[in-house]
């Protein structure tokens, strides 16, 4: 648990954001990297339903601050994930704003399609530095606190991907799989300080709105909802830690497998 200031109880005329002091109220804290339409929005409701203040980490806070202004001690922050000082720079910010983070949940992703011969150098280091290169960056920037507290979660989210290489998934399939080892080492390594790592393999295909409209003709049980996706990563930070899960599925019945 953190001290964060509630300043939406305490004063309600005044703006999140302000320097007023308030009386400060204990709070955990949730980091969600990686903020889209679908899982990144769904992790960021439903952890600011639990009570926790929410840090919403995206390139661009077009969406991010609309959607902190919907959540209770919610705040909305620009970061390239593939820049290690700004995410530095962003989570020190957060740890001043809200306190140390309780919760990080790493679900930045990028999905560059195409075999060996067709994508690019630059393709393959870019799906690299988004999926794995920014999540031991992130990673390394709540573990300390952590450390301290002998407690937190960490939580990374995966895809198909990161068990297979598919023959168009070059980039996309190496970064995944390298995140996927990056996550199991952590668990091993912080499990004995407390600190529960864990990984959600999205197996199938997410429900978003530009998706739903690209795939009109597909039944609504052949999507991965983002509300039950989120409501699993809550689960995970419940478990005791003589049952802790390191690797689970969220997959559609009808997804083949």
């Amino acid at each position: 648990m953190n001290l964060v200031r509630e300043t939406a109880r305490c004063f309600p005329g005044l703006k999140e954001g302000s320097t007023m002091s308030a009386q400060p109220t204990l709070k955990p804290v949730c980091v969600v990297v990686g903020v889209g339409p679908g899982n990144g929005a769904a992790f960021a409701r439903r952890f600011a339903a639990e009570g926790y203040a929410v840090a919403l980490l995206a390139r661009s806070t077009g969406l991010t601050s609309r959607l902190a202004k919907e959540l209770p001690l919610a705040r909305a922050y620009a970061c390239d994930v593939g820049d290690p000082a700004t995410v530095e720079r962003i989570f020190a910010s957060i740890e001043s704003d809200l306190g140390s983070v309780d919760v990080l949940i790493y679900n930045a992703g990028k999905g560059v399609w195409g075999s060996a011969e067709e994508v690019t150098l630059e393709d393959f280091e870019m799906a690299w530095r988004t999926n794995t290169f920014g999540a031991f960056a992130a990673a390394r920037s709540v573990i300390p606190a952590m450390k301290r507290r002998t407690a937190g979660n960490i939580i990374f989210i995966g895809a198909t991907a990161s068990r297979r290489g598919g023959a168009k998934t070059a980039a996309f399939a190496s970064a995944k799989a390298a995140q996927r080892s990056l996550a199991e080492s952590l668990a091993r390594s912080l499990g004995p300080s407390g600190i529960h790592v864990s990984l959600i393999i999205i197996d199938g295909i997410v429900d978003e709105p530009s998706v739903r409209a690209r795939l009109a003709d597909k039944p609504d049980s052949f999507f991965v909802k983002p509300d039950d996706v989120a409501d699993t990563a809550v689960m995970l930070t419940r478990q005791k830690p003589s049952a802790w899960t390191f690797e689970l599925e969220a997959r559609p019945f009808g997804e083949t497998w």
